[in-house]
C-alpha cells in the first residue's frame, strides 16, 4: 500500500448569498432565499440537493496516514473563512503527493473544492493539474476515475456503475464498522447556526474514519495489503483513537458492531465476549 494516504470529506451548507445572486434574489430575507432555493431546485431536478456550486463548505476533514502514523484533523469555519479553510486543505498538495482516498468524492467533494476553490481565486495546480504542467499527470491525476491517485471508493466499489452505488453508513454497519447513525447529514446547517463546531467536526472526521477502515478492507480484498499487514494498521487505528477524546463513542460503536462478524470481531479479542448477548 502506497504512502502518504490523505482520508478526506467534507461538509456543506447552501450558500444563500450566491444562491439569492444566481436566480436574483437579493431582495428576500434568508430564510425566504432558502425557502426559493428549495422549490427552484425541485422544479429543476426533484431533488432538494442543490447544485454543486451552492454548497458553501463549512468543514474539511482528513486522515493523514504515513511512516510514522496517523494524524486526523478539520479545518472548520469555527475560526476560518471557507477561503481559509480552503487555503489550508490545498496547501497540503504543495508538499506532499497523497494517493486521495473518499466516498462520493469524484462526483461531490472535489468538484464542491473546485467551485468554491475558484469562487475564491484559489489555485491549487497539484491538485488539478492533468498534465498540462506536469506531463507526468497526463497517467495518474486526482480527478480520472481511473487512476490510483484518487480512491473514489463508492465509485470503484461500483465498478463504476452508478445502479451499484452504495451509502457509506450501509457499507460501513455491513463490514462491521461504527458508521453514522447516531448522526446525520441533514444536522449540519442547525449545527453551524448553534455554532455546535464540535459536533459538526467530530460528524466529519466519523466519516473520514470509516472511510479510512472500508479503504482497508479494499486494499485487503485487491491483495494490496496482506492479511497481516491488514490486522496491524486496523490494530494502530483503534490503539490511535483511543487517544483522540471526541471518538470514544466511535471506538465503543465499533466494538459492538464488529461482533456483527467473526473476521471483524477479531479486532477486539480482549473484549470480544462482553458484547455477546447470553
Amino acid at each position: 500500500m502506497r504512502l502518504p494516504i490523505l482520508v478526506f470529506d467534507i461538509e456543506t451548507i447552501t450558500d444563500l448569498h450566491a444562491g439569492a445572486h444566481l436566480y436574483q434574489l437579493q431582495d428576500l430575507a434568508d430564510a425566504d432565499v432558502a425557502s426559493a432555493l428549495t422549490k427552484l431546485r425541485r422544479q429543476e431536478a426533484d431533488t432538494d440537493f442543490q447544485r454543486l456550486p451552492l454548497h458553501e463548505i463549512v468543514c474539511i476533514s482528513g486522515l493523514w496516514v504515513d511512516e510514522k502514523g496517523f494524524k486526523l484533523f478539520s479545518f472548520s469555519q469555527s475560526d476560518n473563512t471557507e477561503a481559509e479553510l480552503l487555503q489550508k486543505f490545498l496547501s497540503i498538495f504543495n508538499k506532499r503527493t497523497p494517493i486521495l482516498v473518499s466516498w462520493n468524492g469524484l462526483q461531490f467533494d472535489l468538484p464542491v473544492i473546485l467551485f468554491r476553490s475558484m469562487l475564491h481565486g484559489l489555485s491549487a495546480p497539484n491538485l488539478f493539474d492533468q498534465g498540462e504542467i506536469d506531463r507526468q499527470k497526463r497517467f495518474s491525476n486526482y480527478q480520472n476515475r481511473y487512476h490510483q491517485q484518487h480512491v473514489d471508493l463508492m465509485d470503484a466499489m461500483a465498478m463504476f456503475n452508478g445502479r451499484n452505488f452504495q451509502k457509506l453508513d450501509d457499507i460501513a454497519q455491513l463490514l462491521g464498522f461504527p458508521g453514522k447513525r447516531e448522526g446525520a447529514g441533514y444536522l449540519i446547517p442547525e449545527q453551524v447556526a448553534q455554532q455546535k463546531w464540535a459536533d459538526l467536526t467530530a460528524y466529519c472526521e466519523g466519516d473520514v474514519l470509516n472511510t479510512w477502515l472500508i479503504y482497508l478492507r479494499w486494499m485487503l480484498l485487491k491483495g494490496q495489503l496482506l492479511l497481516e499487514d491488514h490486522q496491524q494498521l486496523t490494530a494502530n487505528t483503534i490503539a490511535f483513537l483511543r487517544g483522540q477524546p471526541q471518538h470514544q463513542q466511535f471506538l465503543t460503536n465499533w466494538e459492538k458492531n464488529a461482533q456483527a462478524t467473526p473476521f471483524s470481531a477479531a479486532a477486539f479479542p480482549i473484549q470480544h465476549s462482553s458484547w455477546i448477548q447470553h
